[in-house]
């Protein structure tokens, strides 16, 4: 496809070092992408020439400076297509706006009711639901499993529904597997039963174009870090619907409308769960980021993920007869999970760091679903934008130089 990678890796500076003397080919863009110099440069600039805090201030910087935070919040809106703005709401990642969620849904909760997750969520979206039996009630995760491919058993969903159900809250696509789940299904299937859905979108907003309107969901969450932006900021979509009868997450400035020693009035959506001072600099360059993944298109950005997901993988499977590669869901990002014969996952990790490549090794916060593949860990590649034939060419070529090491 047309598609001209070495133009957007001129944007990444970062690339560009050396790692033991070799070039860097950094393959660990699940854990966290890395950030174009338009980003960075706006950060810049916001330091030292618009610094101050945001909606509390009449000067000129405040003023500045909530503009830039408020304009934020509309592009993110128009990025997943969201009714309004009082539905986005700024958070620190995507950890912390499941974290909101549970929290402050999970007051309603009952004893004895039960949340749907599945197999393969990250453990940010498993312990916030354990959390809510701290206070004396039994909440019961039900977990969808999936086959030996890496896809949901949508038919067993289908039947975990009673009047127990207190949630639905599943992964968009799969920080392992790379599975994209059919997550439009499962949230019409929830709200057959009247149940509220939230879905971590991580792994996804980076890759494909994102649309909560279509999917329908009650909650999206995703982080910046990710998408090429700041680290420490994230997004939590909530329907204003069920936004508007939680209660918040957290007590401080900003979130309120009065103030008294006897009683306290909450400010309007979306700053009732907005407590403190914001990282209105970090959501700022959000924005920058999100005009980045736009000006190249969505659609462009996937499909040459999949060629080099589909490159990597023929190369990993017809040259490697000891290599097991974990998740080959039809659906699937830019995530390879791999074991290169018994060899210790970490040993793998730490010798292509020596030839300078990046990949993840471990449990990847996703412990139940390693276990249930009978696993402790695996390898991880994955890919963005920017990597290049070449770079798969360079990890093939150090897989090569590892194994006899190894088996």
């Amino acid at each position: 496809m047309n598609f001209d990678v070495e133009r957007y890796r001129n944007d990444f500076p970062g690339l560009n070092r050396s790692i033991y003397g070799r070039p860097l080919t950094y393959l660990d863009n699940t854990a966290t992408s890395q950030t174009p110099k338009c980003v960075v440069d706006a950060i810049e600039a916001m330091y030292y020439n618009s610094k101050a805090n945001v909606h509390r201030g009449v000067h000129t910087l405040s003023q500045e400076m909530t503009m830039l935070q408020e304009a934020a919040r509309e592009r993110v809106r128009r990025f997943i297509n969201a009714y309004s703005t009082e539905e986005i709401i700024f958070t620190r990642g995507t950890t912390e706006s499941i974290n909101l969620v549970a929290a402050s849904m999970g007051r309603g909760f009952r004893d004895g009711d039960e949340v749907i997750v599945s197999v393969m969520e990250h453990h940010s979206n498993i312990v916030p639901w354990q959390l809510l039996s701290l206070n004396g009630r039994n909440i019961t995760l039900r977990v969808i499993p999936m086959d030996e491919r890496g896809v949901l058993d949508m038919d067993a969903y289908r039947t975990m529904f009673n009047e127990h159900t207190a949630m639905v809250s599943v992964t968009h696509v799969s920080n392992v597997l790379g599975t994209i789940n059919p997550v439009k299904e499962i949230a019409a299937e929830a709200h057959r039963h009247g149940v509220p859905v939230l879905i971590d979108g991580a792994q996804a907003v980076s890759h494909r174009r994102v649309d909560v309107s279509d999917i329908d969901c009650d909650f999206y969450a995703f982080s910046a870090h990710k998408m090429y932006g700041p680290t420490g900021v994230g997004v939590l979509y909530g329907k204003k619907s069920m936004l508007e009868k939680m209660p918040p997450y957290q007590g401080g400035g900003e979130m309120i409308a009065h103030v008294s020693f006897d009683r306290t009035t909450y400010a309007d959506l979306p700053f009732k769960f907005e407590a403190g001072t914001p990282d209105f600099i970090g959501i700022a360059a959000m924005h920058k980021a999100i005009d980045y993944m736009e000006s190249i298109g969505m659609e462009r950005i996937e499909r040459y993920e999949k060629e080099i997901l589909d490159y990597a993988t023929g190369r990993m499977e017809s040259e490697f007869p000891s290599l097991r590669i974990y998740g080959k869901a039809p659906e699937k990002d830019a995530i390879v999970s791999f074991m290169l014969g018994d060899a210790h996952p970490y040993d793998v990790g730490l010798l292509l760091d020596k030839q300078g490549i990046a990949v993840r090794t471990g449990h990847h916060c996703a412990q139940p679903l390693l276990e249930s593949l009978g696993l402790e860990g695996v390898v991880r590649a994955s890919f963005a934008l920017y990597n290049t034939h070449e770079e798969v060419d360079r990890f093939i070529a150090a897989l090569h130089r590892i194994e006899p090491m190894l088996l």
